[in-house]
């Protein structure tokens, strides 16, 4: 298989996003999905609760060294930093960057790290600039770097940030992530 695993980043509007996207995953879409959504540290587990509703796959929230296994999606818990070592999942408490814990571009940034180009690197709508430094250092590992389109997007500044910093990234309309995702997922 090409690709190796598939990182997501939200923030605001976040959730419609991921909800849409892995309503599109069939249960047995093979990759795992690690997902980011910025969230208040004291947030409980609704948004698992929530996506478990809308997800064919397994989902969990990542405790520390879980290990990524096929065909199952991650969330980052409020209040900590997802990163990618090696074949598992690590949790940090380290400063908030851009002012987001967890921080897309620390998940994205150790994934690529990680996976080089076996990496799928997605950055959902939201505000601010968290995502597009880690979907650049994504491309620059050899991975695929997308993008949600502005247009689709309920907060644009995210997706313009990622795309501004450079070429090499892939603009899709939120509907045409999930699809797409699952035929990366079929190449060899």
């Amino acid at each position: 298989m090409k690709y190796a695993l598939v990182v997501i980043g939200a923030s605001l509007g976040g959730l419609r996003a991921m909800q849409t996207i892995l309503s599109a995953l069939p249960a047995d879409f093979r990759l795992p999905v690690a997902l980011v959504q910025h969230r208040p540290q004291d947030a409980g587990d609704e948004l698992a609760f929530v996506l478990r509703k809308h997800c064919a796959l397994p989902l969990h929230e990542v405790e520390d060294k879980t290990a990524i296994g096929a065909g199952a999606v991650y969330i980052a818990p409020p209040g900590y930093h997802l990163l990618v070592d090696g074949d598992h999942f690590a949790l940090s408490t380290e400063a908030p960057v851009l002012w987001a814990r967890p921080s897309i571009d620390i998940l994205f940034e150790s994934a690529a790290e990680a996976f080089g180009p076996r990496l799928i690197g997605v950055t959902l709508t939201g505000t601010g600039q968290d995502g597009a430094l880690g979907l650049t250092v994504v491309h620059r590992h050899g991975g695929m770097a997308l993008v949600e389109s502005p247009e689709t997007a309920h907060a644009k500044e995210m997706p313009q940030a990622a795309i501004a910093m450079g070429r090499g990234k892939i603009q899709l309309e939120l509907e045409a992530i999930g699809p797409y995702l699952v035929e990366l997922s079929l190449k060899e």
